[in-house]
């Protein structure tokens, strides 16, 4: 059986002319299912025999909703959905001025070992099928009831863990037969795997990048991110300047303030001379505290200053607005407590 949200329209194309269709009937199909239909009987203008040899062959994938939190303050919603073969991933529906956003995960759980977050405390079992991430969206917008109009692939996972469904995901999104997302609506987060940089600048020069760098040396990203042992601060930094040189593009800087560890005016300084003349903006996040971490937040007040020394050195910052600081807000965390109850009720 053929999961058709895990389909481009090039392929289900190809599919629908095996099952001796004409090609166009792909088009009829690919936007049914973009419009959020879900059984075949409601795409009204296929032949009847058409629909019963598509459910026959085929189905449209669907993600099951096993938890929800929704913020009182803000109207954030954290979604905790099921696979098919029992895992969970968690996606994260926002509200902002200019329109709602969508958290997605990449991968059920994530390998980069990043110490001080929740996504890889029971490490990596398996990528996400384009399928799988693009029924987030989808299944988000059902059960909110509202459009979503911008994207960030930043939730559980390495995106460039998981580059190729990465890739099918954005150009199912993003082709105008269905879904029809702006390329310069999505946005995709790395930890900062440097070939895969590289690449993405390639093939996707129109959709945003964000990288995490959360420390200006070796000695304080490499005490956070393991990731920093084999693309060092420098060799990423190359990949990144070489990338909005290519693209045009400005790259984001996620930059999550730890007390004690990368928040010091001193760190500062040295973050705005790793920066100087790069087509860039920091987007500094305080931590969300993970119980076992050993890693502790800052105050909003320190995130302004760390802020303002990066802007009098002409870097662009902003402090990350709080959203959902009511529910499971880190990143994993929602995930990470039903791993632990399954545990306790086996």
């Amino acid at each position: 059986m053929v999961d058709l949200r895990n389909l481009t329209l090039p392929e289900m194309t190809e599919f629908v002319k095996s099952l001796g269709e004409p090609a166009f009937r792909a088009k009829q199909v690919f936007g049914w299912i973009y419009k959020g239909i879900t059984d075949f009987r409601g795409m009204k203008n296929l032949p009847e025999v058409f629909r019963l040899k598509l459910s026959e062959v085929s189905y449209i994938g669907r993600l099951e909703a096993l938890d929800e939190q929704v913020s009182k303050s803000d109207g954030t919603r954290k979604f905790l959905f099921g696979l098919s073969d029992g895992n969970a991933v968690e996606s994260v529906f926002m509200k902002y001025k200019y329109g709602n956003s969508i958290c997605l995960s990449s991968q059920a759980g994530c390998r980069m070992g990043c110490r001080f977050c929740a996504s890889t405390r029971a490490g990596l079992v398996r990528n996400l099928t384009a399928g799988e991430i693009i029924s987030q969206l989808l299944e988000a917008e059902a059960l909110a009831g509202e459009k979503i109009n911008h994207i960030v692939v930043m939730g559980t996972g390495e995106p460039f863990d998981n580059y190729e469904n990465l890739a099918r995901f954005t150009r199912i999104a993003t082709d105008s037969a269905g879904r029809g997302m702006s390329m310069r609506n999505i946005t995709v987060s790395t930890c900062g795997i440097v070939p895969a940089i590289e690449r993405f600048g390639e093939d996707f020069p129109q959709v945003n990048l964000a990288v995490s760098l959360h420390g200006a040396t070796d000695e304080v990203r490499g005490s956070m991110m393991p990731v920093n042992e084999r693309w060092p601060v420098a060799e990423l930094i190359a990949a990144c300047r070489s990338y909005t040189e290519k693209t045009r593009r400005r790259i984001t800087f996620e930059y999550t303030l730890v007390n004690g560890v990368n928040d010091s005016d001193r760190d500062a300084e040295k973050l705005c001379r790793l920066l100087r003349g790069m087509l860039c903006h920091v987007n500094l996040i305080p931590l969300n505290r993970v119980d076992g971490t050993g890693f502790d937040t800052v105050s909003r007040k320190r995130a302004a200053e760390f802020k303002e020394i990066l802007e009098k050195s002409g870097i662009p910052a902003t402090v990350r607005r709080e959203l959902g600081a009511d529910i499971d807000g880190a990143c994993g965390q929602l995930r990470l407590n039903n791993i632990k109850k399954s545990k306790a009720n086996n």
